[in-house]
């Protein structure tokens, strides 16, 4: 009669590892809104001015659009164990293009913008071409355009910065619908689509095969390549948008800044998601909460009136803790206490 106990007692505690993992990021980004509240004066007053709401927490949602964008698309391209060290790169490039046609071209904002993009699906096909079909390493494939990408970019404007004025173009960047930054719409946006395609397609199955055991995918008939090369042409996609809507924010299409080191930020806020490096599955919307988390750290810290270093090293205190909590020794030290409150003396 206890080997039944013992067997329902292992089920529920992998259950419990696995509720632990995927609610730890929305656990660990509460804990720090509430910390900030507490701590940090006026961080949550939100007040209304010209009917658009304003406040640190509409901020975080805000700024954080470039680093979920770009961590949507890198969220994919982890799944099938790669990475995409160039989206900083096409971010600057597709920044770059924008307001290069802004400013010499006649083109209507909608024709630009779809141009953008559709540089940034080009960066990433070439990405893709490179790690599906000539077995590239996705580290040094991706490596290759980040360091060439800049200076495309660079190249593209004489090394100079590009100033624009467009109000249909910057409201991407500035706008607002409803109150709400118009951000934070094309973010659930790009959500929406990839959680569509992740989950109620087989794409989604074919990606976690792909990075789970790809020998055993080609044997089932997935044709991996092809898997690899969408993931890379959505991440750089992603990246495109994530680098039109930074330019459009700032006015400037600025090669040499824009992007810059996002894609570390883009892939803490993968792995403090929840996705393994590993490949396999992954958690979409763990990573929305990572990437929020990494802007709320960066606020709470700026408002506290404390420098830029500051906010670098206790991100990355946090993001060790965090990791820490998502580690399988810890999901199973703390089920083995919880079960040890439920097992009969």
């Amino acid at each position: 009669m206890q080997k039944p106990k013992t067997k329902q007692f292992d089920k529920t505690a992998k259950n419990r590892e696995g509720w632990l993992k995927g609610l730890a990021p929305f656990i660990a980004l509460a804990v720090l809104l509430i910390l900030n509240a507490l701590f940090v004066k006026n961080f949550a007053a939100i007040e209304i001015k010209d009917g658009r709401l304003y406040g640190s927490i509409i901020d975080i949602f805000h700024r954080a659009t470039p680093v979920l964008l770009v961590a949507i698309g890198m969220t994919l391209v982890i799944a099938t164990k790669g990475i995409d060290l160039s989206v900083g790169a096409v971010m600057a490039i597709a920044g770059t293009v924008s307001a290069i046609l802004l400013t010499q071209t006649a083109l209507p904002v909608p024709a630009i913008i779809l141009i953008g993009l559709v540089v940034g699906a080009i960066c990433g096909m070439w990405n893709g071409s490179l790690v599906a079909y000539l077995k590239i390493q996705p580290i040094i494939a991706t490596l290759i355009l980040m360091v060439a990408g800049r200076g495309i970019a660079q190249l593209l404007t004489d090394g100079q910065k590009v100033t624009f004025e467009s109000k249909a173009f910057e409201f991407i960047g500035t706008g607002s619908i409803l109150g709400l930054p118009a951000t934070i719409y094309i973010s659930a946006v790009v959500f929406i689509i990839a959680a569509f395609l992740a989950r109620k397609t087989v794409l989604g199955t074919y990606i976690e095969a792909v990075g789970g055991n790809q020998t055993a995918a080609d044997y089932c008939g997935v044709n991996t390549s092809h898997i690899k090369l969408f993931v890379y042409t959505f991440c750089g996609l992603c990246a495109a948008l994530a680098g039109m809507i930074a330019t459009a924010d700032i006015k400037v299409a600025d090669a040499s800044n824009v992007g810059m080191y996002l894609e570390l930020d883009a892939i803490l806020a993968v792995v403090i998601g929840g996705t393994l490096f590993s490949g396999g599955r992954f958690n979409l919307s763990g990573t929305v909460a990572g990437a929020l988390l990494i802007q709320a750290l960066a606020t709470g810290i700026l408002m506290k009136g404390l420098g830029v270093e500051y906010a670098r090293i206790v991100k990355a205190a946090a993001v060790i803790i965090i990791c820490f909590v998502q580690t399988e020794y810890f999901r199973s030290f703390v089920s083995r206490l919880l079960d040890r409150r439920r097992l009969p003396v």
